[in-house]
């Protein structure tokens, strides 16, 4: 294995969930759950790998993988993490949308062509343990320094 580079979506519901899906049987990593996103795809000759080609590779995937689209410039850089083999994941935070805008934009996609074939909204790593099958190896880590970072709610 080498190392990678790969861009994911934080996306959030309205009420503070993290969208999670389930890789479809047909990719690298089958049944795996984690964050809308991939690798990124080398810039054209003469142009630079720079945030905003980053944040275009993120639209690209976000919208490829849940039907989602939104502007580059509204994905707010959060993130960027090491994995196995010294891969570097950059995340990005994107503007929250209702649950069911999301399920219904994610079934606007035709089933052979999505990568992602199931949804879950994930709170914290405590939700996890629920999702049958892998787990990509950043979401209990992102998911609890996210936790950590969220301000109390109080009644």
């Amino acid at each position: 294995p080498t190392a990678s580079l790969s861009v994911s979506v934080l996306q959030t519901t309205d009420d503070g969930r993290l969208l999670v899906g389930r890789m479809s049987p047909t990719t690298a990593a089958p049944g795996r759950w984690q964050f809308p996103g991939g690798s990124v795809e080398p810039p054209p000759d003469g142009e630079r790998l720079d945030l905003a080609a980053l944040r275009r590779n993120a639209v690209r995937e976000l919208a490829e993988e849940t039907g989602v689209t939104v502007a580059a410039t509204e994905l707010e850089l959060r993130a960027v993490t090491r994995g196995q083999y010294g891969s570097v994941g950059v995340l990005f935070l994107a503007p929250p949308l209702p649950e069911p805008v999301l399920r219904e934009r994610f079934t606007t996609l035709a089933p052979p062509e999505r990568e992602l074939v199931e949804l879950a909204f994930v709170r914290s790593p405590a939700d996890l343990p629920g999702l049958p099958g892998p787990h990509a190896d950043y979401l209990t880590p992102v998911l609890r320094h996210l936790t950590r970072r969220r301000p109390e709610r109080r009644p």
